[in-house]
């Protein structure tokens, strides 16, 4: 098995935020946001725009993060994400929801229309942490959260660095180089291009390395009217597997990623400032 839900996992971190407003003036206020790096995210909110908070957040602090959901792929499946979460309404996966209700506080709408997302398609299906990172603002989520989607409590323990991926996932030495050897794939037998990025598996002895497709068509067996698998047991080892812990250890970033995400962030909050 993988790293566990409060555990923090090697490589790139995309997370979506709930901020919740602890000025008397405006308290109650929520805002909902998209981080690579949740501690200096809520310093810029806090500090203002002209520090890189947000137009909707300056000058209406003190705010606290409360909550973050993270775990996701990629920046564009977190981005989605934080786009729904904000226009509830305007998302055709989230028609079912009912608008906010008379009297019903913003935290609380927030939580309900966050509840109905984690079980809605695509997010059910991605490898989530929900993580209160107040604990006296947590609340029980109707529905809850699916099975595989842990709680986890308190701020997020420090990442281990990306590793820089090798410029050839598929060769380990300079001999097996001079050799032209080729690596296949264990469930079709077809050669694993270097560019495809093979799934391996963690397990110590297993010799696993399999594309993506094949992977995913073996572990939905079981589910064959899914497209994107939750676990399978290894066609190798037989060990049971998380797909999400494969994909974050297969496709971890590398250091001049974690930069460029940084600038990026900025860009994309400027962006959905607008």
């Amino acid at each position: 098995m993988g790293p566990a839900g409060g555990e923090a996992r090697p490589g790139r971190f995309f997370g979506v935020y709930l901020l919740y407003c602890l000025n008397p003036r405006h308290r109650g206020r929520v805002y909902v946001g998209f981080t690579i790096n949740p501690a200096r995210r809520v310093q810029q909110h806090n500090a203002g725009r002209k520090k890189g908070g947000a137009w909707r957040t300056s000058g209406r602090g003190p705010w606290e993060m409360v909550l973050i959901v993270h775990g996701f792929p990629s920046a564009v499946a977190a981005l989605r994400f934080e786009w729904a979460w904000q226009h509830p309404q305007a998302s055709r996966r989230l028609a079912h929801v009912g608008p906010r209700l008379r009297g019903e506080a913003s935290f609380a709408f927030h939580l309900r229309v966050l509840a109905h997302m984690l079980r809605a398609p695509p997010w059910e299906r991605l490898p989530l942490t929900l993580r209160w990172l107040r604990a006296d603002f947590r609340q029980d989520l109707c529905p809850p959260p699916p099975p595989h989607v842990p709680l986890a409590f308190g701020p997020l323990p420090p990442r281990a660095p990306a590793p820089r991926r090798r410029a050839s996932p598929l060769v380990d030495t300079e001999k097996e180089r001079d050799h032209d050897t080729e690596a296949f794939c264990t469930l079709c037998a077809r050669v694993l291009q270097d560019e495809e990025g093979p799934l391996c598996c963690p397990h110590a002895g297993c010799s696993l390395r399999a594309h993506v497709i094949c992977l995913a068509e073996e572990f939905l067996q079981e589910e064959p009217g899914q497209l994107l698998p939750l676990e399978g047991q290894c066609p190798g080892c037989k060990n049971s597997l998380l797909w999400g812990d494969l994909i974050w250890l297969c496709r971890m970033g590398t250091e001049e990623e974690e930069e460029d995400l940084e600038l990026e962030e900025e860009h994309w909050t400027d962006m959905l400032e607008i």
